[in-house]
């Protein structure tokens, strides 16, 4: 199953949580894996909290500071080394368990597309796998 997500900044976080939890329903799964995966070099899937929204700003804020260099050497081709870098430390996937066909989160834990140069519009691929 695949779907689309048009982000609106440069960088931000965009709970998905909810797609991804319909898209399980509607496997009829009851237990098995979701696999969420992004196809894109600038672009994430994490799993935290999403009760705090200052908690995705942090995270941008520490990327931010981890990433912070005035001249990468891919920035002569386009100019968004920090996007791929970025990226690359959260990684474009993410698998969760589905046990009595519900996603096993924790209590805080919600699914988010992270954007790391946007404004985009971002695919997302779900694969679930039945055990």
């Amino acid at each position: 199953m695949e779907f689309t997500i048009s982000t609106n900044k440069k960088q931000e976080f965009i709970d998905i949580t909810q797609k991804i939890k319909d898209i399980v329903e509607k496997s009829k799964t009851n237990k098995g894996i979701c696999n969420i995966f992004v196809p894109h070099a600038t672009a994430a899937v994490t799993i935290n909290e999403n009760a705090d929204p200052n908690l995705s700003l942090d995270i941008i804020e520490a990327l931010d500071d981890t990433c912070s260099k005035k001249v990468w050497r891919h920035d002569a081709l386009d100019n968004n080394a920090a996007s791929h870098i970025k990226s690359a430390i959260i990684g474009p996937s993410e698998t969760i368990p589905i046990s009595n066909g519900e996603l096993v989160l924790g209590t805080w834990q919600d699914i988010f597309l992270c954007e790391f140069d946007g404004p985009r519009k971002r695919r997302i691929i779900t694969t679930i796998i039945k055990e």
